[in-house]
């Protein structure tokens, strides 16, 4: 049963203080994240940003559960931790104990603010929109599950808000809201599928829709601002090799814009979209290079270059993030146990800076910065 009275909002139902987003201020203190995903003791890493891009350590902060200490192996996914638009708060899934955890920010320091179960078995994926997050669960049939969150980083479940995915095998691997708020995607690996799922001011998701991916395994995937959905496909199109499609999913309904477009590289899976949306960055793991799309007015997507970045031998690379004002795309290098930095030109190029953290966990996941 929704919680809906009279017209009156379920924030009010619950008396809970939404979160409302608002733009990252580049002249803000910056911070990177990252995720040790430790099975005894999860815990986020926290990193300075210099303004020249460079990173300084700064704290481990334990997020209350456990990690599933398998790492990406296990996980299999992008978005492992979120932060919000405002910068403010920070959440992480914990995928042994089954939890999602809050953190309230300052610069580089975090405060744990709430870890509440996640409605699900091996939580991977977690996304917020004014005040309504959403965590996508793995496990068992896997589901997505809703919760409200204030100011504070306090969690509220939302009862009775689990949504199936599109089936029990699906492989899901990232969730996100559109600009809006009012619509909720799931890319499914397993079932070469993305999902849909309407939310309404309740705070309640109803789907899925489930429409099949342009291409073999979608993974990462971000929205623009003009309601298309682009997304990396670890296997790629016909020929094989990774690609990227782009699609129009405006009032729900979706249409392919570009079709698998190749990068030539191997194993295309965490993506990010510039702030503007004319740009999109998208990590190989198995090639070990970042690629680089250009975005037109309509969503359509044209290769910039398959090797945009290059990581340091044996590198591999995992999540990305880019920071408030698209100045620097932050990678997780899996292979080396850092994080590499490089900043990104008007045109879309990146210029390397280097490894700026090493010695992470073999275990660590996921990258949010601000």
């Amino acid at each position: 049963m929704r919680m809906v009275v009279a017209g009156v909002s379920v924030f009010a139902v619950l008396g809970v203080v939404p979160v409302f987003a608002t733009a990252d201020d580049p002249d803000d203190r910056g911070a990177v994240f990252n995720m040790t995903d430790d099975a005894t003791s999860n815990a986020v890493l926290a990193f300075s940003r210099n303004p020249d891009g460079s990173l300084e350590p700064a704290s481990s902060f334990a997020t209350g559960g456990m990690g599933s200490g398998g790492g990406e192996s296990v996980l299999g996914s992008q978005g492992s931790l979120f932060l919000s638009r405002s910068g403010r708060l920070l959440f992480a899934v914990n995928a042994g104990s089954d939890e999602i955890s809050s953190f309230r920010v300052d610069g580089s320091h975090l405060t744990l603010a709430d870890h509440v179960p996640s409605g699900g078995a091996t939580p991977v994926s977690v996304t917020e929109h004014d005040g309504i997050v959403y965590v996508l669960n793995a496990g068992g049939p896997g589901n997505i599950s809703g919760f409200l969150v204030d100011e504070s980083g306090r969690l509220t479940p939302l009862p009775n808000s689990s949504r199936p995915l599109s089936n029990a095998t699906s492989g899901a691997a990232d969730i996100s809201f559109d600009d809006s708020g009012r619509l909720l995607a799931v890319t499914e690996k397993t079932a070469n599928a993305i999902s849909l799922y309407a939310v309404g001011r309740d705070g309640y998701a109803t789907g899925p829709t489930a429409f099949p991916s342009s291409g073999s395994t979608p993974f990462g995937f971000a929205f623009t601002h003009r309601d298309v959905l682009v997304a990396s496909e670890a296997a790629g199109g016909p020929s094989g090799t990774s690609a990227v499609s782009s699609y129009d999913v405006d009032d729900g309904k979706v249409q392919v814009l570009s079709a698998s477009v190749p990068d030539q590289q191997v194993a295309a899976c965490w993506l990010v979209v510039t702030f503007n949306g004319r740009r999109a960055f998208v990590a190989n793991a198995g090639s070990g290079d970042i690629s680089s799309y250009a975005i037109d007015r309509v969503g359509r997507l044209l290769l910039v270059s398959g090797t945009a970045g290059t990581l340091p031998p044996g590198g591999k690379p995992l999540d990305l993030s880019l920071t408030a004002g698209d100045r620097f795309l932050y990678n997780l290098d899996a292979g080396n146990h850092s994080i590499v930095a490089f900043s990104v030109n008007d045109d879309g190029t990146l210029v390397p800076l280097g490894a700026e953290a090493s010695g992470l966990p073999a275990s660590a996941v996921g990258i949010a910065a601000r």
